[in-house]
Order: structure tokens, then sequence, then C-alpha cells
């Protein structure tokens, strides 16, 4: 359920769903057969509510978020108490930027269960997503009433305290979430941050642990790489953000970052190859291809970084580092 760094997502009441099942956009829905059986099972069974989440679930799945908005509201209109549908709307409202919504239908799965444990932490990482922390903390005591071994309770506690400031409380929550669950790789991340910021050591043990449970875990390696770089190891931060594009090769943030180091110790023919990479597998990607045109003009390559910069600008008109670029080839601002 929880992923180090909760996302970065806005919050906010529930709307009413549409006046008839049949209304729900169906755009996204053209041509797909499992949409397209639903439809069609719906219209046999217009009062079966798993039939409107099935269809929603796949509504989701293709980001068509409008519909799935509709077929759950829907399914709850039919099966009002069912919890796992404001699990999915909660979902699908968060992932929509429509955060209160999702707040909302939370509090309601709540008050339907109020012994259920998964939908207070559900609350709870909602609340602290809000920076709501003191109904976050009041949410997560009640999760440890229903279950004082959840070591999600810990950790998601532990994110409260670093956000409120209280660092001691954050690491000795994070600590009982690792004792808990000793392959609970976001809560050792944690405690890694947490021990950075305080220029301890044993940080690095922590982020050593995180890579530990899987070697292959992108997000621990790259956490572990800003550790590296934090500290000024570039050399070692190098190799471990190349180290998590290579598992992943759609993980761009690694040769991106890459790049960016090896920039800084002025090995740009290097630095130029990183940024390639990364056009190659995420060709919408704004800022490398200014650095790659940086790259390029600094190695004497101004028809290639003119490009870069041209590209970027076709992507992003008011991107300032990139008009400085092209300005600086055609001799408007000193190199």
């Amino acid at each position: 359920m929880l992923r180090y760094c909760l996302p970065l997502l806005l919050i906010g009441l529930l709307a009413c769903g549409p006046d008839t099942p049949e209304e729900a956009p169906n755009a996204a829905a053209a041509g797909d057969p499992g949409i397209e059986r639903l439809t069609a099972a719906i219209a046999r069974q217009p009062d079966e509510p798993e039939l409107y989440r099935q269809r929603a679930s796949m509504y989701y799945d293709l980001e068509n978020y409008d519909g799935a908005i509709n077929d759950l509201t829907t399914a709850l209109s039919l099966d009002s108490t069912n919890v796992d549908y404001h699990y999915e709307l909660a979902d699908v409202y968060l992932d929509y930027y429509r955060s209160r919504l999702a707040l909302r239908t939370l509090e309601r799965a709540v008050r339907l269960d109020p012994e259920r444990l998964e939908t207070h932490l559900r609350l709870a990482e909602t609340q602290l997503i809000l920076k709501q922390y003191d109904d976050a903390l009041a949410s997560l005591n009640e999760a440890v009433r229903l279950d004082p071994r959840n070591p999600e309770a810990y950790y998601l506690l532990g994110q409260v305290f670093e956000e409120t400031g209280d660092t001691t409380r954050a690491i000795n929550a994070a600590e009982e979430a690792t004792q808990i669950d000793p392959d609970m790789t976001d809560a050792y991340l944690l405690l890694g941050d947490l021990l950075a910021a305080q220029g301890n050591a044993r940080a690095g043990e922590y982020f050593d642990a995180a890579v530990a449970i899987n070697p292959q875990d992108v997000i621990a390696l790259h956490a572990r790489a800003d550790y590296y770089r934090d500290r000024g190891d570039l050399d070692r931060a190098i190799a471990e953000y190349r180290r998590a594009s290579i598992i992943d090769r759609q993980y761009v943030a690694g040769n991106f970052n890459a790049g960016l180091l090896l920039m800084e110790l002025d090995s740009v023919e290097r630095a130029y190859d990183e940024f390639n990479i990364v056009i190659k597998n995420d060709p919408i990607h704004i800022r490398a291809f200014f650095y790659r045109g940086y790259a390029s003009e600094l190695l004497g390559n101004t028809d290639a970084a003119r490009r870069d910069y041209e590209t970027a600008l076709r992507m992003a008109p008011e991107f300032t580092l990139a008009r400085e670029g092209l300005d600086r080839l055609d001799g408007q601002i000193p190199q």
C-alpha cells in the first residue's frame, strides 16, 4: 500500500453520481472488448453494483477518470455500505486531483466500519498528504488501537513526526516499524533520511539495509545515490544512479541525475551520453534536451546544441535556460 515518499497529491465532498447509469462517459472505451462486454452486461442487469465496479476499474486503467467516478458512484448508490467501493473511488479521486472528495469518501468509509484497520490507514495517509497532522495522528492512534503491531501505522507515524519537526519521535516510530517488519524498505529509507539530516553516519547503514531487501528496487537505489551525492561522494552516486536506470530503462531519473553530476565533474562527453539515453527512453523529457544541448555547446557542436535548445523551447516556450542557450549561440549574451 505504501511507497517511500508519498505521492504529492492535492486532496478535497463526494460528488453526486450521474442521474442514470447509462450516462457514464465511454469515449475511452471505444473498441475495448472488455468494456463493451460489461456495458452489455449492465444493460441486462442494471441493478448489479459489481458490474459497475468492474467497468470502473477498466476505465481507471485507461485513465478515463470521469467514467470510473460515474460507475463507482452508481455502484455505491446500489450498495452504499461496500467499503471496498469507497477505497476504489478514493483512489480515483486522488489520481484525478480531487483531494477533498477522496478525503470525504474515506471519512464515510470509517463511519461505515470503524473497526476496519485498512480504512484508518488509508485515511491517515490522505490526511498526511493534506498536512492535516492532528487528524492523521488521531487516525493512526485508532489504527494502533486495532493492531498494536502494525508496521504501516508506525511508518506513517514516523512521517507525521518528521513533517512536524519531532525528529526523535520520528526515528523511534520508524525503528518500531522495522522491528515489526524487518523487510519494510520504506521505513529504512525514512530512517536513512532522518539520520542523514542529523549528520549521523549510521544513515548509510539504513540505506544499505533498504537496498539489501531488494537489490533491484530502483527507489531504494536512487535514495542511496542521493545520500552519496549529498555526502560529496559523486563517483558512487553516479554509479548508483546508472545502476537504477540499467535495472529499469524507463526509470530515466537515474541517467538524468548521473548526467548532472558528470557535468559537475566536467566529464561532458559522458554527461552527453547520459542525457542521450534519457531522451531515447523519454522523448518528451524537456530538461534532458536542454542539458544535452548544453553539453553539445560545451563540446563545440553548436548545430546539435541549437537543435536541442529549439526542441526544448517548442515543448516549453517559457523555458528560460533554453532561450538563454540560443541567445548565447547567436552571440547575444556572453559565454
